[in-house]
């Protein structure tokens, strides 16, 4: 099938510019492991508590209009946060709390236009399109963030030029983007759908066991990735300062080297993964309808082993260190595209957005949105001293938490992969109980006496 309005939402995830420049910001406010894993923490939280308020407004008003509203408003704070002095540090986290508006509103909304476009396997891979912007604009933050860095000799010019980039995707939202209606490129499009409370959805969605453990997978994921953006390219540059291959950061700027090369990592990886997560989730299709939870599974598992071997080899071989972080991430990256495609075909189009928040509000809640500052924490708690070998150290076994959440991760998308048959054919047969009835005094009306 082909929709009436084909238009790809913009989506650059370009926030991450201030974590290419962690080093500077530590150096600069003279802020511990704890308070700079805060940075994320922070962002994560408003992030993940805006996300039911714009699930429920984009299920009921215009969608288009709300993510415009969201990225100006981005846009304006990222840029402010780049003017806080040194005396502030609290008004740094504030800003990049506020940084969470934005974020919450594309990302709860855009997947459920692109639902109300495209069907089946076309819907797969425009959502892999669109999901190549994580991994994308991640990598990008941190590659513009310390090259700007690096040519301005000031890391506060890292947060001046994404705001520009959120600029353009409001005018491409607002005069390229067409608003679907809801469903209405399905069989029963939306207004043959009768819309439920918020409870009531909220009630189904928990009752729909394929959509509750994919989450609880999907969360483990979000735990990882929060956690490696945050501090892999700082472990790294302590690793190289630990072992004199780089001088350590005493006063700004610092070596961003690590940044950039974890940032061309990152985006590499993440076209990777998300090309082949959809390619073979299509292709296992033909053989097994569990295809995209085993897919899932698979991911989170293989990555495991080779982010434990990044983690262990960082002090030994720096190259080894970078292959194994890209096997990790690349397999690891399988997951977004696929998990956004469950989601939508085991919840009915009226719920998708309250399906999205939902699932974004646990998923961060468990997930990154403590894990950069719980590592964060668990390093100082292990720094013996604070020479550089316990800075590396420390950070290195605080890492290695990660891999065995990857493991639960998998685990819960195997679960995932025994429902996921039912909980379809539940959403595509899905009929309300005040429709049922209807349809039930229509047949008796017409049956014989």
């Amino acid at each position: 099938s082909k929709p009436r309005n084909s238009a790809n939402t913009p989506s650059v995830c370009l926030s991450l510019s201030c974590l290419g420049v962690l080093p500077d910001i530590e150096q600069y406010f003279g802020i511990n492991d704890g308070k700079s894993g805060l940075l994320q923490t922070v962002f994560i939280c408003s992030y993940m508590f805006l996300a039911p308020v714009f699930g429920y407004l984009g299920d009921r008003y215009n969608r288009k209009v709300i993510m415009s509203v969201g990225i100006g408003f981005w846009s304006v704070v990222t840029l402010a946060s780049s003017y806080m002095p040194r005396e502030y540090f609290w008004l740094l986290l504030l800003t990049r709390g506020l940084v969470g508006v934005g974020e919450a509103s594309y990302s709860t909304i855009a997947p459920t236009i692109i639902a109300d476009l495209y069907v089946k396997e076309r819907r797969t891979q425009m959502l892999s399109v669109f999901y190549f912007a994580i991994p994308v604009g991640s990598g990008l933050g941190y590659i513009v963030g310390s090259k700007v860095d690096d040519m301005a000799g000031d890391w506060h010019w890292a947060l001046r030029v994404t705001p520009a980039l959120g600029l353009v995707a409001v005018v491409l939202l607002l005069f390229v983007v067409k608003e679907p209606k809801r469903g209405a490129i399905e069989a029963r499009p939306e207004h043959t759908l009768q819309r439920t409370s918020w409870l009531g959805d909220m009630k189904a969605l928990c009752r729909n066991p394929s959509f509750v453990l994919s989450t609880f997978g999907f969360t483990a994921v979000a735990f990882v990735t929060g956690s490696l953006a945050l501090w892999a390219p700082a472990f790294l540059f302590r690793a190289a300062v630990f072992t004199g291959e780089r001088p350590p950061c005493i006063k700004g700027p610092c070596d961003t080297s690590d940044s950039l090369y974890f940032g061309i990592i990152t985006v590499v990886s993440g076209i990777l993964g998300v090309a082949s997560g959809a390619e073979v989730s299509r292709r296992l299709r033909l053989r097994t309808p569990k295809a995209d939870p085993l897919v899932c599974a698979l991911g989170l598992l293989l990555s495991a082993p080779f982010l434990y071997l990044a983690i262990v080899f960082a002090q030994a071989s720096p190259t080894a260190t970078y292959v194994f972080i890209f096997l990790g991430e690349t397999f690891l990256s399988m997951n977004w595209a696929i998990v956004a495609d469950i989601l939508l075909y085991v919840v009915v189009p009226t719920r998708r957005a309250t399906a999205e928040a939902f699932q974004i509000v646990l998923s961060h809640l468990l997930g990154d949105a403590g894990s950069p500052y719980l590592i964060g924490l668990v390093s100082d708690s292990l720094k013996q001293t604070d020479s550089y070998l316990w800075q590396f150290r420390s950070l290195q076994l605080s890492l290695l938490t990660c891999t065995f959440v990857a493991v639960g991760g998998g685990a819960f998308f195997l679960a995932t992969a025994l429902f996921i048959e039912k909980d379809r054919q539940r959403a595509a047969n899905y009929t309300p109980s005040g429709e049922r009835l209807n349809l039930e005094l229509r047949l008796c009306a017409w049956a014989p006496d």
